[in-house]
């Protein structure tokens, strides 16, 4: 007879003791397929559980836990709260319970079911009643022995096919099989000196909490484990372009710098005087800069990525802008153009929308160094594009790129020794905390202010009912030659009568026939195609469409000088920094805008976010409270930007973590700039394994 195959972490779930085939099945769905994805799979949250008793031992006022059966249930449906009763009985006596708004529960319980129910037992009518209390289903024949003590019980993410008690009965049982498995990946010495327990305790600690503070305990080595992988990914790629890459050290003299100064249309602002001196500092190293340009709406930012282009120039080498979608592109390169009227400087445009003859000609000239300044789109990153003496990319809008697109850029540099400069601009105002995180590869220079000639502008919060009001406004702007823009949360009409959606066709319909007879009046939304949309956008821009009824599509760079009305339709359904980048297309140009919040919020959250926007045109500002308003899961543009998939550390709760996490991170890389230390081959095991290919750490070593 052959021995059991010994248990460890790769062994698969079904092979597990306790696991039925039926289990296996349910937590394989759940991406539980061994030992180790199991004890990884940690509670969302861990409830009291008092010491159950019979139904005649419940003392009233307090919290107590019993178990028994159904014997009737009755759901009231109508009446001001809907209502479902239940009976539940055991040996020992009879138990009434109520539910407010549950009439589900007549789908999970019924007579006959078992119940376990937790709550604070109440008077009733000679009896007891529980009211709202939480309880369990107790499957027929399941190992689930009576509660003998007071204990903390994890509560796991779940499913239908596989619920919680399933996933914590099938780790209790296997557990003491995992715990001497797990492999610390932290010195037993830095374990020490900041009072974490080893990683083997922390999952003990989550799966059989003893107390809360051994949760707390467990739950802060875990947080703690997340950011300082993040932040040693960071400082190890940081360290390996400073150490390994070279890049142009362009040179900065006084003639260079008054030549670009002239050929800038307005004076510079404090703002961008800052950002200006920080890139060219960074431009004369012989290292390549990684620099986040982070800028509020209407800042200037663009001013400071075309001196860093020009002084790229100047010192004969070429300079690449990309943008995330053909508009922006287009958009840039016409200013650009315009800047650089009568210049010797040669700017091309190049997107997928141009024709094969023309990309071959662009693509020789670049190649032979006929080209200084290269905008375009993703159409960059394609392995054709070659520079003669690439030295500076800018990518507009970081969100839309990963670290790979960066990447990429850097290896179409024709000279295999050296690597382009590159500058990241982004228009989404980023708290700080956040942007250390998302971007600790990155130095941070921030742009505030408004360049000469903007004028904050007015922001109005009214209610649905002063349209008209509203409308008469535009009228007379529109009488003035001025546009504007009015912006729906959706293209086609919600069908659920509860919350109806305002539909682009729907209000473009009203100011036809109601509001604005006689203006004209056109629509642009994402499910237009891209010719179509760019159509209606260059007709807009040259004044021959008055309104442009649009979705969210037009929210990051579009720029219409001329706009100097918005009206944001049920504009507590945006989000508040999304309502800022939408506010952030009027304004402008020399009228003095407005912006309407036309919104009748439905949520104390709602009104306080339109309350924000109204208070302060300070895009971080704004972030900082979007922040504390939502938190940085939900925060716009966060997801985009790739928030690290942390499953336990939350950036706004764990501040000080983050701090002390950068600071260890910092100092590790210093002293150890490849963690090629014998003692540190877990950690760098796992640090690939987490960020290997997020961050490019694979050209790390």
């Amino acid at each position: 007879m052959t021995s059991p195959e010994p248990i460890t972490l790769t062994t698969p779930v079904d092979a597990l003791p306790g696991v039925g085939a039926e289990a296996a099945l349910g937590l394989r769905a759940l991406g539980l397929t061994n030992l180790g994805r199991l004890v990884a799979h940690l509670p969302m949250r861990h409830e009291l559980l008092e010491a159950e008793s019979t139904i005649d031992q419940l003392q009233v006022g307090v919290n107590g836990s019993v178990r028994g059966e159904v014997t009737a249930t009755r759901p009231v449906p109508r009446g001001p709260k809907p209502r479902f009763h239940a009976v539940l009985v055991d040996d020992s006596g009879r138990l009434e319970l109520l539910w407010f708004n549950a009439l589900y529960l007549r789908d999970k319980i019924a007579p006959d079911v078992r119940l376990r129910v937790h709550g604070v037992a109440r008077p009733y009518k000679g009896g007891l009643q529980m009211i709202n209390p939480r309880f369990e289903v107790l499957r027929e024949g399941a190992d689930d022995p009576p509660t003998r003590e007071r204990r903390l019980r994890p509560v796991y993410p779940a499913s239908e096919r596989c619920d919680t008690r399933v996933i914590e009965r099938v780790i209790a049982r296997n557990l003491a099989h995992a715990l001497p498995l797990i492999e610390d990946h932290l010195p037993d010495a830095f374990r020490a000196d900041r009072s974490l327990p080893t990683l083997a305790d922390a999952y003990r600690m989550q799966h059989a909490p003893e107390d809360e503070d051994e949760v707390l305990r467990s739950r802060r080595r875990l947080a703690f484990d997340e950011l300082l992988l993040l932040q040693l990914g960071v400082h190890l790629k940081r360290a390996h372009l400073r150490s390994h890459l070279r890049a142009p050290a362009i040179r900065l003299s006084p003639a260079v710098d008054r030549h670009i100064r002239e050929r800038i249309p307005h004076t510079l602002t404090p703002g961008q005087e800052e950002a200006v001196r920080d890139v060219a500092r960074d431009l004369s190293q012989p290292t390549p800069t990684n620099r986040l340009i982070q800028g509020d709406v209407g800042s200037g930012k663009t001013t400071v990525a075309l001196y860093a282009m020009l002084l790229a120039v100047a010192d004969a080498h070429q300079a690449a802008l990309m943008a995330p979608t053909e508009l922006l592109a287009e958009q840039h390169y016409l200013t650009i153009t315009r800047i650089l009227q009568g210049s010797r400087v040669k700017v091309e445009l190049l997107t997928g929308s141009v024709p094969t003859t023309d990309r071959d000609r662009i693509l020789r000239r670049l190649l032979a160094g006929e080209i200084d300044i290269l905008i375009g789109t993703h159409a960059l990153l394609t392995e054709d594009v070659r520079f003669k003496s690439l030295a500076l990319a800018v990518i507009d809008e970081q969100h839309r790129f990963g670290v790979h697109q960066r990447s990429r850029l850097r290896e179409q540099a024709s000279d295999a020794h050296t690597t382009p400069h590159v500058l990241v601009m982004t228009a989404t105002p980023i708290p700080r905390t956040l942007a250390i995180t998302l971007f600790g590869d990155l130095d941070i220079s921030v742009v505030r202010g408004l360049p000469p000639g903007r004028r904050p502008v007015t922001t109005i919060v009214a209610n649905p009912d002063t349209r008209a009001a509203i409308y008469a406004d535009v009228e007379q702007r529109i009488a003035k030659k001025q546009q504007a823009f009015v912006i729906a949360p959706a293209i086609e009409g919600s069908d659920d009568p509860a919350a109806p959606l305002r539909d682009v066709r729907t209000i473009e319909r009203e100011l036809n026939e109601r509001y604005l007879p006689g203006r004209r009046v056109a629509v642009v939304h994402a499910q237009l195609s891209r010719q179509t949309r760019d159509h209606v956008m260059a007709r807009f821009r040259s004044g021959l469409i008055d309104v442009l009824v649009a979705t969210t599509v037009i929210e990051v760079g579009v720029d219409i000088p001329n706009a100097s009305a918005m009206i944001v339709e049920q504009a507590d359904r945006f989000g508040l920094a999304q309502l800022h980048q939408l506010r952030g297309r009027v304004g402008r140009g020399e009228h003095q805008a407005v912006c309407y919040l036309v919104a009748d919020p439905a949520t104390p959250e709602g009104e306080q976010r339109l309350g924000v926007l109204a208070a302060t045109t300070d895009g971080f500002e704004i972030a900082e409270k979007d922040l504390e308003i939502r938190g940085p899961g939900e925060l716009f543009g966060v997801r985009q930007w790739g928030l690290p998939p942390f499953n336990v550390a939350d950036i706004m709760r764990d501040r000080e973590l983050l701090a002390l996490a950068r600071r260890d991170a910092a100092d590790w890389i210093a002293r150890s700039p490849h963690l090629d230390d014998p003692g540190e081959q877990l950690l760098r095991k796992r640090l690939l394994k987490t960020y290997g290919e997020s961050l490019g750490l694979a050209d790390v070593g």
